[in-house]
């Protein structure tokens, strides 16, 4: 028997998860008030810069938060992130939530249309979800719909897309089965690799997504228009949008810029409306000043940054290498002398929003004489006689100011803390983010923001060598503590499963945490209601120019 009071019970369970991150962003990210808008005289046109080309605007392939930043404008989901930090009814106007949290019926609202005008059914959400985790389609976020009964052996090939729990009985009607309760699933269906695809085109047209034309159809409250590649992309009111009451943006114009000493000047010279996070990025000698005016923004990120080692790679194969290597970096002074961002130094992967224990974290910031203990250790191990014997290293960042800093002072830690030379290398982010999927890199500077306010979202990426573990890595021991919490309903029982599983991670360091982010950025005093969640992501839905 379905009962929508578990509805309200896992609402308001969600907002317990997302904890201090969002219940303190929930006034403070929502940038301006949704009252009084009389915008009827005002140009309704916004200007931002999205750092880079997306690596791709088909929500079912996309990774990065280039891409992310487009698609949270142009389609939506069953459910959608709202203005307090929590799941809300989106393209459902109905969810129905079995008794033993296990099976979800989803109404479509009445009259849902594609931005042609075609209609939308609750057959182009199967269609898509089944695309995701068609192994044939290599989806690197496959695994964010593993939750789904049957979705992981299905993506594995081992049993039929047809035993996957979501079903669309009818046009208006999605019925999803779950492998285990899974209290944060509502939030998982506002994020993108959830979003619908027209099945009719997609199924016509495979490259679809690949250009704004008469192809590429969304469902969200903005429509794409108009893709320079490498250059802009231009968005435009959707007339089809169900809510499009609500958004009172005309046309948003999202240039492509990767440098952040032009992105702040254009947006002093009122070029862009908007100059940072987390679209674009401020120059690092900038925040100073910006801070002095009284003009920057700052809040926490649940976000890691953070650098990943190829493990199949030598000498980063030793487990005693790489921990030397974390060691013998100062987080402090990074955050201090470089990034200035408010941003906590981090010895571990999950944000200190999400356990606040890891504000300690799990070893050591700057600890030199214990990575040189390890170096000598791993050396020994590898057969190289000294230091001198290890063959150069290179650190990879993609071409960004910020980076380059960053990059440079690992460098100089490296030589002088350990006597390791380091070369670094540098490529705009298309280039690199490739690189970084081919294998293609020794050291390499990553990180993680949230997709949705657990920690099973940062720990995941690990759990097997595919989909977004760059690394190489895996641990029987680890993937099966991650498998144990999804049986485990106890929270409190269920985050100490999550910190036996990091501990493991961070013994065997496959990557390197530098620091818990935050998000900087400054704003025209105009511009009102944009809402930055605590995850980091952006919706312009309610944006207005008073």
């Amino acid at each position: 028997m379905k009962n929508r009071k578990w509805l309200a019970m896992i609402v308001l369970l969600l907002a317990f998860i997302l904890g201090a991150c969002s219940s303190k962003e929930s006034d403070s990210q929502a940038v301006g008030s949704e009252e009084g808008t009389d915008t009827v005289s005002k140009e309704q046109v916004l200007k931002v810069n999205n750092f880079t080309e997306p690596s791709s605007l088909n929500p079912s392939l996309a990774t990065d938060v280039w891409s992310s930043n487009i698609l949270l404008q142009t389609f939506e989901g069953l459910t959608r992130i709202n203005q307090k930090g929590v799941p809300e009814n989106a393209m459902a106007k109905d969810i129905a939530v079995s008794d033993d949290l296990l099976t979800y019926t989803f109404t479509l609202r009445d009259g849902a249309k594609w931005s042609n005008g075609d209609p939308l059914s609750m057959h182009d959400f199967e269609y898509a979800w089944k695309w995701v985790l068609n192994p044939e389609n290599l989806s690197q976020y496959a695994y964010q719909l593993f939750y789904i009964k049957n979705a992981e052996a299905a993506n594995k090939g081992e049993i039929s897309l047809d035993e996957v729990g979501v079903k669309a009985v009818d046009e208006k009607t999605l019925e999803v089965t779950l492998e285990n309760p899974t209290p944060f699933f509502l939030e998982l269906t506002a994020f993108y690799t959830y979003f619908p695809v027209n099945k009719k085109i997609a199924e016509d047209n495979p490259d679809w997504a690949k250009e704004a034309n008469e192809n590429y159809t969304s469902n969200g409250p903005f429509k794409m228009t108009n893709w320079e590649h490498q250059n802009q992309v231009i968005l435009e009111k959707n007339e089809h949008y169900w809510d499009k009451e609500s958004v009172t943006l005309e046309k948003i114009e999202m240039v492509m810029l990767n440098d952040s000493n032009t992105e702040l000047n254009m947006f002093n010279s009122d070029e862009l409306h908007w100059a940072g996070a987390p679209t674009g990025s401020l120059p690092l000698e900038a925040i100073p000043a910006l801070q002095q005016e009284g003009t920057l923004e700052a809040a926490p990120t649940a976000g890691t940054y953070w650098y990943e080692f190829n493990t199949k790679k030598k000498p980063f194969n030793n487990v005693k290498i790489r921990k030397a290597l974390a060691y013998a970096i100062d987080r402090q002074s990074i955050v201090d002398n470089i990034t200035q961002s408010a941003e906590i130094p981090a010895t571990a992967i999950v944000p200190n929003s999400m356990i606040p224990e890891n504000e300690t974290g799990y070893f050591k910031d700057g600890d030199m004489e214990q990575a040189k203990v390890l170096l000598e250790e791993g050396l020994k191990e590898e057969g190289y006689s000294g230091v001198e014997e290890l063959p150069l290293i290179t650190l990879s960042y993609n071409t960004d100011p910020a980076q380059a800093k960053i990059a440079q002072a690992v460098q100089d830690m490296w030589k002088i803390n350990l006597g390791i030379n380091v070369e670094l290398s540098n490529k705009e982010w298309a280039v690199y983010y490739e690189g970084i999927i081919n294998g293609d890199f020794e050291v390499a500077r990553m990180g993680w923001t949230g997709d949705f306010n657990d920690p099973i979202n940062f720990l995941e990426i690990f759990k097997t060598d595919a989909g977004n573990n760059h690394t190489g890595w895996m641990n029987e021991e680890y993937a099966s503590l991650l498998d144990q919490s999804a049986l485990e309903s106890d929270p409190s029982k269920r985050k100490e499963i999550f910190k036996q599983a990091e501990a493991i991670i961070m013994d065997e360091m496959p990557v390197i945490p530098f620091y818990f982010k935050t998000s900087v950025y400054v704003k025209k005093d105009n511009l009102k209601g944009v809402y930055v969640s605590g995850l980091g992501n952006v919706q312009y839905k309610w944006a207005y120019f008073e």
